[in-house]
C-alpha cells in the first residue's frame, strides 16, 4: 500500500493537489484487488456466498469506492475529503466478513488497509486511531452480538485481542509517520538550502567567470601537479605566444619563457607555475613569453592554495602584460640618454671657459670671482646630474673629512638669487665647526637639491631653514620650508623617479622630478636614511641622517652604522 506524508497548508505531503486523484486510486487499489481475489475464491469453492446479501453489498460498495477514487476530482474538494474512502472501507470490510465468515478465515485482516491509510494520512490522527479501533470492535463483536444464541462477556472477550492489535498498529503507524514527516521536512529544508546554495554558487561562478573574462590580466589556476584547472581568455592569448612552433603538443617545460633580458631562458624550476606549486608566494616576477614579434613581457604574481593540513592543493598565477610599459620605459630611457648626451657637450664647453677665466682670477673683482666660482660649481654638479640621470645605482663616493658648515653655506649662497626672486628668506642655523667623513661633493649635491626645492616650492615667499648637527655618532641635517607642501599621497611618491607634485605642475614650477630620487640614492650610498614630512599649505621638512666619525684610523676613515629611523632630535 502506498504510504502518505505529513500534512501542510494544502493537504498532506503525499496527497498534494497535483495527481491527487491518481494517488487516491492507487491507494485504494490493493484492497479492491484482494477483495476481487476473495470473490474468485468464493466463486470456485463457496458459490453459496453469492446468495448472501451482505457479501454482495460488500462487493458492490468496494466497486463503487474504487470507481469514486478514480472519478471524483478530489483536488477540488475540501482538504482531506478523500478520507471518506477509507472510512467507507471499514463498512465494506465489515459487510464482506459478515457475508462469508463461515467460508473464508482471516477476512477481518483486510481492515488493516484502511487503518494504515488513515493512520499514515497525517490528518486527524486521534480520530483515525479511534475510528480504527471502533471499526475493529464492530467487525468482531457484531457477529457475536447478533448470533441466535446471544452473547456473554466471555464471547465478547475472545476476539478482543484483534481490536487491541489494530490500536497498537494504528498508533505505531501514526508515530512512524510523524517521524518520517519530520525527517521529510528536514530533508526538504536541506534540499531547499542546497538548491539555494547551488544557485548562489552558480551565480558566484558566473560572476567570477565574467570578472575573469573582463579583466585584462591573464589568470591560470593549476592543481598540485601543475595541470591547468582554469584559464581565462587573456591568459590563453599569452599562453599562445609562449608555444613553440616546432612541437605539436608541448608540455610546460617546452614553453618559451625567458628572463627579463628576453634572451636567457628561464630554468624549468624557476618558471612562475613551477615556483607557485612549490608553495612560493611572489609578486612582480618579470619574464618574457615567446620570441620575436610575438614576444610579450609579463609581470607575474602567485598565491598558493593549501588544505587544512597545510599541503599545497594548487595555485593561482596572474600574468599582467607589461609589454607596452616596458617599451615605453625603454623609449624614455633612450630619450633621456640622448638628451643627457646633448647636455654634456655644452656643459663641458661652459665648464672649460669658466675654468679658463678663473685661471686669471687675480685680475677679476672679488664679487665677479665669487659669482664665477658659484657658476663653475653648479656646472660641475649639473654635469654630474646628467651623468647620474639613468645610472643612480652606480653612484660612487669619495669619502674624506669635510666641513659640513661650509657645505651648507655654499648651498645657501647658490640658492640666494632664486630665493631673492621668490622673496624667500634663507636661514642658516648650523654652528661651525661641524666636520664629518663624507663625500663633500655628493652631500653638497643633496643640500643643493633640498634647498632648491624649498625655494621653488615657496613661490609666494617664506623661509627656508637649514639645520645640521651631530647626534651621538651620526650627522643629522634638516631642510625646512614654509611653502605649499604636499598631500599624503604625494609624499608617498616623493622619492620616485620623475615624480612631480600636482601643485608644482599646476603652478608651472620648473623641475623634472629627479632631485629627491638622486638625494635618496646618495644618502643610501653613505649608509644613511632620509625622511619627508609635509602639510599642504604649511610647508615641508626633509631630514637625512649620515653615519659620521671624527676619528682618523691610520690615514683612513671609519664609518659608523647609520640610524635605522629618523626621529625629531634637537641639536
Amino acid at each position: 500500500m502506498t504510504q502518505t506524508g505529513s500534512p501542510d497548508s494544502s493537504g498532506t505531503q503525499f496527497y498534494q493537489p497535483r495527481g491527487l486523484r491518481k494517488r487516491v486510486f492507487l491507494t485504494q487499489l490493493p484492497l479492491s484487488l484482494l477483495m476481487v481475489i476473495a470473490m474468485v475464491i468464493a466463486m470456485v469453492f463457496y458459490p453459496q456466498s453469492f446468495l448472501h446479501p451482505l457479501f454482495l453489498a460488500a462487493l458492490a460498495l468496494q466497486a463503487l469506492l474504487l470507481l469514486a477514487a478514480l472519478a471524483v476530482p478530489w483536488n477540488k474538494l475540501p482538504r482531506g475529503a478523500f478520507l471518506i474512502i477509507p472510512y467507507l472501507d471499514f463498512v465494506a470490510v465489515g459487510l464482506f466478513r459478515a457475508g462469508n465468515q463461515q467460508f473464508l478465515t482471516a477476512v477481518g485482516l483486510l481492515i488493516f488497509f484502511p487503518v494504515f491509510w488513515l493512520a499514515s494520512a497525517g490528518l486527524a490522527k486521534r480520530t483515525a486511531i479511534a475510528v480504527s479501533v471502533t471499526a475493529a470492535l464492530l467487525i468482531v463483536w457484531l457477529p457475536v452480538v447478533t448470533s441466535p444464541g446471544g452473547f456473554t462477556l466471555e464471547k465478547l472477550a475472545q476476539p478482543l485481542l484483534f481490536p487491541l492489535v489494530v490500536l497498537a498498529f494504528a498508533s505505531i503507524v501514526v508515530a512512524v509517520t510523524n517521524t518520517v514527516n519530520v525527517q521529510g521536512k528536514a530533508l526538504e529544508t536541506k534540499d531547499r538550502q542546497l538548491r539555494e546554495a547551488l544557485a548562489a554558487s552558480q551565480q558566484h561562478e558566473q560572476l567570477m567567470e565574467a570578472v575573469l573574462e573582463t579583466v585584462p590580466v591573464g589568470v591560470v589556476v593549476v592543481d598540485a601537479d601543475g595541470h591547468d584547472l582554469l584559464m581565462n581568455a587573456a591568459q590563453s592569448v599569452l599562453h599562445g605566444a609562449a608555444l613553440p612552433r616546432d612541437i605539436a603538443d608541448p608540455e610546460e617545460k617546452d614553453l618559451l619563457v625567458f628572463n627579463a633580458d628576453s634572451i636567457t631562458p628561464v630554468a624549468g624550476e624557476e618558471r612562475p607555475v613551477r615556483r607557485a606549486i612549490r608553495g612560493e608566494v611572489f609578486s612582480n616576477y618579470q619574464v618574457w613569453l615567446g620570441s620575436g614579434e610575438k614576444a610579450r613581457a609579463v609581470s607575474t604574481a602567485a598565491r598558493t592554495m593549501r588544505d587544512e593540513q597545510g599541503n599545497v592543493r594548487g595555485a593561482v598565477i596572474a600574468f599582467h602584460d607589461i609589454t607596452d610599459m616596458v617599451a615605453a620605459l625603454d623609449a624614455k630611457k633612450d630619450f633621456v640618454s640622448n638628451v643627457s648626451h646633448e647636455f654634456r657637450t655644452p656643459l663641458t664647453s661652459i665648464q672649460g671657459y669658466l675654468e679658463m677665466v678663473l685661471e686669471e682670477a687675480a685680475e677679476l673683482p672679488v664679487h665677479v670671482q665669487k659669482c664665477l666660482d658659484i657658476a663653475l660649481r653648479n656646472v660641475e654638479r649639473l654635469s654630474s646630474l646628467v651623468t647620474d640621470l639613468l645610472t643612480t645605482d652606480s653612484v660612487t663616493l669619495n669619502v674624506a673629512r669635510a666641513d659640513v658648515a661650509k657645505l651648507v653655506s655654499d648651498s645657501l649662497a647658490s640658492a640666494a638669487p632664486a630665493a631673492a626672486a621668490n622673496n624667500v628668506v634663507l636661514s642658516n642655523q648650523v654652528q661651525a665647526p661641524l666636520e664629518a667623513f663624507i663625500d663633500a661633493r655628493r652631500v653638497g649635491q643633496v643640500l643643493d637639491n633640498l634647498v632648491s626645492n624649498g625655494v621653488k616650492y615657496s613661490p609666494d615667499g617664506g623661509t627656508v631653514t637649514v639645520r645640521a648637527w651631530a647626534q651621538n655618532s651620526d650627522l643629522w641635517c634638516e631642510v625646512r620650508d614654509t611653502g605649499i607642501g604636499m598631500s599624503s599621497a604625494e609624499q608617498a611618491e616623493a622619492f620616485t623617479k620623475f615624480f612631480r607634485a600636482t601643485s608644482a605642475v599646476r603652478r608651472s614650477i620648473p623641475g623634472i622630478g629627479l632631485g629627491l630620487m638622486i638625494s635618496k640614492t646618495i644618502v643610501a650610498k653613505h649608509g644613511g636614511t632620509i625622511a619627508l614630512r609635509s602639510d599642504q599649505g604649511a610647508g615641508t621638512s626633509i631630514t637625512f641622517v649620515l653615519p659620521r666619525s671624527l676619528a682618523t684610523v691610520t690615514g683612513t676613515t671609519e664609518n659608523i652604522l647609520s640610524a635605522e629611523r629618523v626621529s625629531e632630535v634637537t641639536p
